[in-house]
């Protein structure tokens, strides 16, 4: 398993650890996490980063940076290549953020830059929030500020979900390097079916949606021929016509996820 995906698995795990563990955040203690009442919300809204401001100086956010607190005092989120987690405590108008654990990959100049400052300004800080509407603007000690947007769920119908890695047991693995950005469907709720393509071959399927499962029924595809990797990936997505299929939809990402551990990870087009 290389490096980056290790890390991957940790940054996954990290919530359990959350939840099952006695560390407080910062400071120690024991407060409550969650907004004093009467004060606008900040935790399980997804935050798109839009930019950060330092020393006089607004740098705009690179896409997919993004923040997010859940209730039990856990961040996540994206720097602007690499995601984080770290703990955190919403105290009335004050979050504290814990030190962060990161992926590693190297980027372009500009997103790695932005990273530099944006994760600077979050690790080991106590930030004063103002919410306003659908905007948020997180203050340092410094004045160093960093304002966000709140960004719903893409829809579960009619998104156009494409597929960026297949999941064995909680471990991710990236499509065949032929299949990336091939394989993809759409649910169709008046229809009630699914359509898409394997990496190759398009397919069109029944599908029933019931308390958070998705079942798909045989599906029809077409029967173009394929070189060996497309036909690996096809083979592979086709186990998810198998059964019923547990969804969860995270901000612009969603899991299907078999009874077995297997399962697919997507992601909606923009």
């Amino acid at each position: 398993m290389d490096k980056h995906r290790l890390t991957l698995t940790v940054l996954t795990l990290l919530p359990l650890a959350v939840a099952c563990g006695t560390q407080t955040g910062p400071g120690g203690g024991s407060g409550s996490v969650g907004p004093a009442p009467g004060t606008p919300a900040v935790t399980g809204v997804h935050w798109r980063v839009d930019s950060l401001t330092s020393g006089g100086a607004t740098k705009a956010a690179p896409t997919g940076a993004y923040l997010q607190i859940d209730d039990h005092g856990q961040a996540h989120g994206n720097y602007g290549c690499n995601s984080f987690g770290a703990f955190a405590a919403v105290r009335g108008d004050r979050i504290d953020f814990g030190p962060a654990q990161s992926t590693e990959m190297a980027c372009e100049k500009a997103p790695m830059a932005f990273e530099a400052a944006f994760s600077r300004a979050l690790a080991g800080r106590s930030l004063t929030a103002a919410v306003e509407r659908d905007r948020l603007t997180l203050t340092t000690e410094d004045g160093d500020r960093v304002r966000l947007t709140e960004e719903s769920d893409a829809p579960l119908y009619g998104t156009r979900w494409q597929v960026t890695s297949m999941v064995d047991g909680g471990v991710a693995s990236s499509l065949p390097a032929a299949a990336a950005g091939k394989a993809w469907f759409v649910l169709d709720a008046k229809a009630g079916t699914a359509s898409g393509s394997l990496g190759c071959n398009r397919f069109t399927a029944k599908a029933t949606v019931r308390d958070g499962h998705l079942t798909l029924g045989a599906p029809r595809t077409t029967r173009r021929m394929c070189d060996g990797s497309l036909v690996d990936a096809e083979r592979s997505l086709g186990t998810l016509f198998d059964g019923a299929l547990a969804y969860r939809i995270d901000h612009r990402g969603i899991s299907l996820t078999s009874e077995n551990g297997k399962g697919v990870s997507a992601v909606a087009e923009q």
